[in-house]
């Protein structure tokens, strides 16, 4: 992957200039935490020259909060350099491609990691000049600096392997060979193990992080040996090429579709599909909650373009119904559901967003499947195409948002039970009346940016079936009995939508009806309390008004690009 980024002319230095400051954000990150008064004697000769690597660490380059000064410049630059050249297009290499639906992607991971990272500022918090525990202290005071001597030195470390993974997630939103893709896939999911589990001093975290990467690990290979067959059927990994060879099939070769299902299986892991989702409740919870948030949002929508990759440019035939259609309508609809239900008895926050999160791949999944049904035209096509990646961009809003709430609250040492939430609406109205914002777009309640990226999908699905009941039925049974079986992947979305409610509401419910356990004032985080608040409002601008149709313009641009238009 290192010749990606060599013999860079001008122009293709601009098609992909997020993932170059991205790669710069590494290697300063590398560099200037190490920059030091070192000298180096010429030989031969009593002059010293400064080297600047090693010696005495300057006192302003050691800093222990410039690491998440640097992320956060460093995704800053990346989401608007993303958002400046959205328009442009261009190969890069044989294997790359960027365009206006790769862009929306970077730019989605990278305002999910800039989000993650203003939450990190406070969840694992930096103190300059913090010194070593000393015999008349205090066992209290003694744990805190130790605590704070543990955190300075996490610091390069936690968003190294943020910005990693953002580079890893940009990358594979680009490629357009199965084997980057997959290197790319795992280059973001490596990181991702290890962030689940960064916080060792939580047994419950290094649980979830080995459960996760096992799981994962496993998944992955899986994923790998159903890419060997393909190569094997095509002797090629290019997508164009697999996509031609898939057309010119007469008949289903065994290795073409064992490959396609095996990849699948390992995609689904990525994007959290019953029944492979069993590892990310516990991953979620074992997580602190700016890295769960990630899992929920740029995890989720990078395992999604793998996904329609696969399904929408390999596998979609020109005509007729796909071979995975049944499956994936299935899986749709046990995903949404087995979500949902599991949402209703969790009593923990990350674990109860966790489910939701499940039920929400279940809502995609239903739209992708419509697509795969054959009974939809270009236009159809489109529109199910737009409400899956118009969904998620505003998930990065409305479901990280609830993560940053809980991050506030794991600066107390808590989040992991329902009471952490009590009261909450007493201690801060802001952020309480922002998480109500969060939930009742999570549950698709007007006019939340929720609701309108649920109604595109059921009108999408609505949309393809449409036509194939009776008109003549002289019956709501015999109606039923001749439309599409397609249809009924709407009504399923309506219904999980209506039962998410309950969970829902129910967090509403104990922010603003029961006693808090403490009447304490919430830490005082300034810049995380701006994020909260700034998603809860782009949660209700990108529902109704001009904001909305402008982002779905940007979104329609991008899915013409992927279509090829």
């Amino acid at each position: 992957m290192s010749s990606i980024f060599t013999d860079i002319d001008a122009e293709t230095a601009v098609l992909i200039l997020p993932e170059l400051i991205m790669l710069t954000g590494v290697l300063t990150m590398i560099l200037i935490p190490n920059l030091g008064d070192a000298t180096m004697r010429i030989p031969l000769t009593t002059t010293r020259v400064p080297i600047l690597f090693g010696g005495t660490r300057f006192a302003t380059t050691s800093n222990p909060k410039m690491p998440n000064q640097i992320a956060l410049a460093t995704f800053g630059l990346a989401l608007a350099s993303a958002f400046l050249f959205l328009g442009d297009e261009g190969d890069v290499g044989n294997t790359l491609h960027v365009d206006a639906f790769s862009r929306i992607f970077t730019m989605i991971f990278t305002a999910a990691l800039l989000l993650a990272s203003v939450a990190t500022t406070h969840r694992l918090p930096a103190r300059p000049k913090v010194t070593a525990p000393i015999e008349s202290d205090s066992s209290a005071r003694a744990d805190m600096k130790v605590n704070a001597l543990i955190d300075n030195r996490r610091q390069v470390d936690f968003h190294i392997l943020l910005v990693t993974t953002g580079l890893g997630m940009s990358l594979m939103a680009m490629a357009t060979n199965l084997f980057m893709l997959f290197v790319c896939l795992e280059l973001a999911s490596l990181s991702s193990y290890i962030l689940v589990a960064f916080h060792k001093e939580l047994d419950v975290g290094g649980e979830a992080g080995t459960k996760y990467f096992i799981v994962g690990s496993v998944l992955s290979a899986v994923g790998i040996y159903g890419m060997s067959l393909l190569y094997l059927w095509n002797g090629n990994l290019d997508m164009a090429d697999l996509a031609a060879s898939w057309d010119a099939m007469e008949t289903m070769d065994p290795f073409a579709a064992i490959g396609v299902g095996l990849m699948l299986v390992a995609f689904g892991f990525k994007v959290g599909a019953a029944p492979f989702h069993l590892a990310v409740p516990d991953a979620y919870a074992g997580a602190s909650s700016p890295v769960a948030g990630l899992l929920a949002t740029a995890s989720k929508a990078m395992g999604f373009v793998a996904l329609m990759r696969l399904l929408l440019i390999v596998t979609m035939p020109v005509a007729g119904g796909a071979f995975w259609l049944l499956v994936l309508s299935i899986v749709a609809v046990v995903t949404m559901t087995w979500g949902n239900l599991a949402a209703l008895t969790s009593d923990n926050p990350k674990r109860m967003l966790a489910y939701s999160s499940v039920a929400h791949a279940g809502y995609m999944l239903a739209a992708l499947a419509a697509i795969g049904s054959g009974l939809a035209d270009s236009d159809g096509t489109a529109l199910l195409i737009i409400a899956v990646v118009f969904h998620l961009v505003v998930l990065v809003l409305f479901k990280l948002g609830p993560f940053l709430v809980l991050s506030m609250l794991e600066t107390e040492g808590r989040s992991h039970q329902l009471e952490c939430l009590h009261g909450l609406a007493r201690r801060d109205p802001a952020v309480a009346a922002s998480m109500f914002v969060f939930m009742l777009s999570l549950a698709g309640v007007p006019p939340f940016s929720g609701f309108l990226s649920k109604l595109l999908m059921i009108n999408g699905i609505v949309n393809v079936s449409a036509g194939t009941g009776s008109l003549s039925s002289t019956s709501v049974m015999s109606w039923t009995q001749g439309v599409d079986p397609i249809f009924w992947l709407a009504v399923a979305i309506v219904l999980n939508s209506a039962l998410s409610l309950v969970y829902y509401l129910r967090i509403g419910l104990v922010m603003f009806s029961e006693a808090p356990e403490s009447e304490r004032k919430l830490k005082r985080t300034g810049s995380l309390r701006l994020a909260i608040v700034g998603c809860a409002l782009l949660t209700l601008l990108f529902g109704i008004g001009p904001m909305s149709e402008s982002l779905l313009d940007i979104v329609s641009a991008a899915v013409d690009s992927f279509m090829g238009n």
